[in-house]
């Protein structure tokens, strides 16, 4: 996708960090912007924020997890705007780690965010793309938790090999279509991440910390240290739009992280070797 200027993006997670990163970049090329997040608060101040700057946009109170509340968020996109070409889906919690830490309602709570959020926002979505036969790009945040484990038994890490693989089989089935697809895999970005926790419903049950001296709590503050320490989420956006203009699949933003990577793909090809 090279042209801009004039056409629309959906960004979820869009009320900070990477998703706030995105819009604003995408309104800096002269797209219209269509913020969906379900923090009100702060989903109305990055609405204002990126007005100020005078940014075409319009906020959309959104629960990832919900597949008619994505499908009406795409109804009221798509009658403001009348066409989306970009759609991000990009909304993400953490939930923790350590064997014995993690509830089965966290397991449910970060799958249904991180996957089935995705999930929901290409059904809610690619149709209209693929019927307006504009060029069009699908951006799915996965992570480099997506590509190697180190941050132990998770939820999270589940979540993010399963949106690497679906996005993989998305851009099989997309070739040779107009509509690109990439899969962003950031490291460490200073995002909210951490305290994702303020915005879980109910029905997952309360958020409970791990316990000190723990695993998952010794986990738990390492991701806090190495978040606050992260990228900035604007380097990342800069990173997305080349790549979108590029027609990349594989983007990534922490490079140092390589031999992470290295060392389980050389593990799975010392495997096939042994077979």
């Amino acid at each position: 996708m090279k042209k801009f200027s004039g056409r629309t993006a959906f960004v979820t997670g869009g009320a900070s960090g990477i998703g706030l990163a995105l819009a604003q970049k995408f309104a800096d090329e002269g797209m219209n912007v269509a913020l969906a997040d379900i923090e009100r608060t702060a989903l109305d101040a990055a609405v204002a924020r990126l007005r100020a700057s005078g940014a075409n946009v319009q906020g959309v109170l959104c629960d990832v997890t919900d597949a008619a509340a994505v499908a009406n968020a795409a109804r009221e996109t798509i009658a403001a705007f009348g066409k989306v070409h970009i759609l991000c889906n990009n909304a993400g919690v953490g939930g923790g780690s350590g064997i014995a830490d993690i509830s089965v309602e966290t397991w449910r709570w970060v799958i249904d965010v991180n996957l089935m959020g995705v999930v929901n926002g290409i059904a809610a979505f690619l149709p209209h793309m693929r019927d307006h036969g504009e060029a069009g790009h699908i951006v799915n945040t996965a992570s480099m938790a997506g590509l190697q484990a180190n941050i132990g038994f998770s939820p999270y890490v589940a979540s993010k090999y399963a949106v690497v693989g679906m996005s993989e089989g998305l851009a099989l089935e997309l070739k040779g279509t107009d509509i690109g697809v990439s899969v962003l895999c950031p490291g460490f970005v200073r995002t909210k991440i951490v305290s994702a926790y303020r915005n879980r419903p109910a029905r997952y049950g309360a958020a409970t910390k791990p316990a000190p001296g723990t695993r998952g709590a010794d986990i738990l503050a390492h991701v806090a240290e190495r978040t606050e320490a992260g990228l900035d989420p604007v380097q990342v956006a800069d990173r997305m739009l080349r790549a979108i203009r590029d027609e990349d699949f594989y983007v990534f933003t922490h490079p140092e992280m390589r031999d992470e990577v290295d060392e389980r793909m050389d593990a799975i090809a010392a495997a096939l070797d042994r077979a």
